[in-house]
């Protein structure tokens, strides 16, 4: 089984059906990798339920368990992954209801910000549980999303469960949790960093005199086109950088000023409180 069709005979059930669950839902539909037939969710609110169900054309349940249990595997030779993609603090209520309700074959995949395999493992008494984290960017197909299986993860299943977060983006299979955590300081919040230096950089050229309109056209497409260039030319971002400063020239004047406010530490710093935090918040299921 290849990656195209890893997903032609599974079946998916998803635990909650928010905006990342939705983006799922809808890149899995667009690339046309399963149909609405084989992709049930629940969610406590009818409005919701009826909304999802004519847009998408898919099973909608009121009760977690009747979700799940719309997607059991039919034989050896289809799958059924249970997605849990709910808030974090519904998670242990939900776990809870869901208990001995997972059927052996079926694969749980968790995109529950801080919830460790280990929790997730105990509390459904089911071993094999993938933990994803996605980022958001996932909801237009241009996320990256890291995830690591359990020891109780067989082959076809990872495989399975590349192919359902290939339609976000591109994936990464890291080796454990630690890395989760990692990934969600840099890929998951990175998009956070990001949207702040935009809005950084709109701010100043509206100082310089352009109306923010233009400020904002201006910067949304130097990074596009930025991020473009570096993933294409294959150079390392150093090299990149040296090769539009001139001596005594606009850039080195703006470089300066950069690292003399130290920006390079703020942002290392950033990147290791939110390591920290994610770290924190799997340990005490603070949420």
């Amino acid at each position: 089984m290849n990656e195209t069709n890893a997903l032609s005979n599974c079946r998916l059930a998803f635990i909650g059906c928010g905006v990342m669950a939705e983006a799922i839902i809808a890149g899995l539909l667009r690339k046309q990798l399963v149909s609405p037939e084989q992709i049930a969710g629940s969610h406590p609110r009818v409005a919701r339920r009826e909304e999802l169900h004519v847009k998408y054309g898919i099973q909608m349940f009121e009760q977690n368990k009747e979700a799940g249990r719309a997607v059991y595997p039919e034989g050896p030779d289809t799958g059924s992954l249970i997605v849990l993609a709910v808030k974090p603090q519904r998670l242990r209520g939900v776990l809870d209801e869901l208990k001995g309700s997972i059927h052996q074959d079926q694969l749980v995949v968790s995109i529950v910000a801080g919830a460790r395999i280990e929790t997730i493992a105990d509390e459904l008494l089911h071993a094999a549980v993938v933990r994803t984290m996605p980022n958001t960017p996932a909801q237009i197909g241009e996320g990256v999303t890291a995830w690591t299986p359990s020891a109780a993860v067989n082959e076809k299943q990872e495989q399975q469960v590349r192919a359902m977060l290939d339609a976000l983006g591109k994936t990464v299979r890291v080796d454990n949790e630690r890395q989760i955590d990692m990934a969600t300081a840099l890929s998951a919040t990175g998009p956070t960093y990001i949207f702040l230096v935009m809005e950084a950089l709109i701010d100043a050229g509206v100082h310089m005199g352009f109306s923010r309109h233009v400020a904002q056209e201006l910067v949304h497409q130097m990074m596009l086109g930025s991020v473009l260039f570096a993933r294409e030319s294959h150079k390392h971002p150093a090299e990149l950088r040296n090769m539009v400063t001139s001596p005594g020239g606009t850039s080195a004047e703006a470089i300066y000023q950069m690292e003399k406010g130290t920006l390079r530490t703020v942002l290392s710093k950033a990147v290791w409180a939110a390591y920290q935090r994610a770290e924190a918040l799997g340990k005490t299921g603070d949420r």
